[in-house]
């Protein structure tokens, strides 16, 4: 693919490119680094998402998000950093398309004469509303590191990041939240 080939012949350090790209906010040092490792972002890419094209698309994308994230970050090793936020961008795109629901609209879809009575959903909202309360008996640590998870779709890295607590610690909250959570809910609404 000609678009994502490599021409860099590595004559400055990773680190060295970061650090001036940091200091200087120059997008062509930035278009260098990136340039070293892209056939490897596109092949994470396509490894996930099974299409050439979104692949494509998301290699542009990551590298709109390397602009503002290389600026921010501490990153010791640029490699193994850049395969992390490519795996992560593209589990958040395979999220993101999961929760679009496409509904096919028939004939018989528009004319139909049932009557949709608004409480076929009252189970659902019973189901909610005892997850809401269950949320609230969780220690503070588990109960936004579950919220920022699973409810705001952050990634671990982004939970530590805003919260302040340790990967290994955000982990261990989400896993013990997720437990405590379920356990609260079976015993709350009668299963």
């Amino acid at each position: 693919m000609k678009f994502i080939r490599n021409q860099d012949n590595r004559k400055r350090e990773d680190a060295e490119l970061v650090a001036e790209y940091k200091r200087s906010g120059d997008l062509e040092v930035l278009g260098t680094l990136y340039g070293r490792y892209m056939h490897l972002v596109y092949g994470v890419c396509f490894n996930y998402l099974k299409d050439e094209d979104k692949s494509k698309d998301a290699v542009m994308q990551i590298f709109e998000e390397l602009v503002k994230k290389l600026r921010i970050h501490e990153v010791q090793n640029f490699k193994s950093w850049l395969h992390v936020l490519t795996r992560n961008h593209c589990l958040m795109a395979i999220r993101a398309a999961g929760r679009q629901n496409t509904v096919s609209i028939e004939e018989t879809f528009v004319e139909n004469t049932e009557i949709v009575h608004l409480d076929i959903d009252s189970t659902r909202e019973e189901k909610l509303s005892v997850m809401e309360k269950c949320m609230q008996t969780l220690p503070e640590e588990q109960r936004i590191s579950v919220d920022l998870f699973y409810l705001q779709e952050k990634c671990y890295k982004e939970v530590s990041d805003l919260t302040g607590y340790e990967m290994s610690k955000v982990k261990s909250y989400i896993q013990n939240g997720k437990r405590n959570l379920k356990i609260c809910i079976e015993r709350n609404s009668g299963e």
